[in-house]
């Protein structure tokens, strides 16, 4: 028996209402905590349930394990938001101090004042991206109306995504270990280029003739 096996089958490990729980908790508290595995969690729910058959109904099923991927999304946005918001002068010399944090916050000002609200859908995939972005636009006192909607397009676009992919991972692989770490690479990918999107400096107003 090699070590995998020992593991279990991913449908054995995704198998009963509890993954549900787990998976929204994960992705809750990663706003705060981004070396929590939520994203690997909502793929390896995700490649089981492409595999599902009469005789697993255990196994998660897609429609649900989407809605909770992007509900417990947009609540953890919203909590960073808040918290921040309220943070008062201790957190924004907190933000002050992370040079990350506070180029983040000036570029979401600037961003959501141009309707460049795309930001926040993109830095959902990078690295800490959600963390910045949703702490960053409450110490910058941004308004509720002009955050939550991009975060909650931002919650269903990561979600739908990394559904997207384990459900694909499934089907091509099979539910596999090797079929989760596949898709789970994709999702880094994707991230690394949201990333670099983001660090990108604009381009340079073009000179008055």
């Amino acid at each position: 028996m090699n070590l995998l096996d020992s593991l279990g089958s991913l449908r054995s490990l995704t198998a009963g209402p509890w993954i549900y729980p787990v998976v929204a908790t994960s992705i809750l508290l990663d706003v705060f905590l981004p070396v929590l595995p939520s994203g690997f969690l909502v793929i390896t729910a995700a490649t089981a349930a492409a595999t599902a058959t009469a005789a697993t109904p255990d196994v998660p099923s897609l429609l649900p394990l989407l809605l909770c991927a992007a509900t417990a999304s947009v609540l953890g946005d919203f909590l960073a938001y808040r918290l921040a918001r309220r943070g008062g002068a201790r957190l924004d010399r907190a933000i002050a101090r992370s040079r990350r944090l506070s180029v983040a916050q000036e570029r979401l000002g600037t961003a959501l004042t141009r309707g460049g609200g795309p930001l926040v859908v993109l830095a959902r995939f990078a690295p800490a991206g959600r963390s910045v972005v949703s702490l960053g636009a409450g110490a910058a006192k941004r308004r509720v109306e002009e955050f939550l909607p991009w975060s909650a397009l931002a919650g269903v676009t990561w979600a739908s995504y990394s559904v997207g992919l384990g459900w694909l991972g499934g089907q091509w692989l099979g539910a596999t270990w090797f079929s989760a770490g596949a898709s789970t690479l994709a999702l880094f990918l994707a991230g690394g280029l949201a990333a670099y999107l983001i660090r990108r400096p604009a381009a340079a107003p073009a000179p008055a003739s």
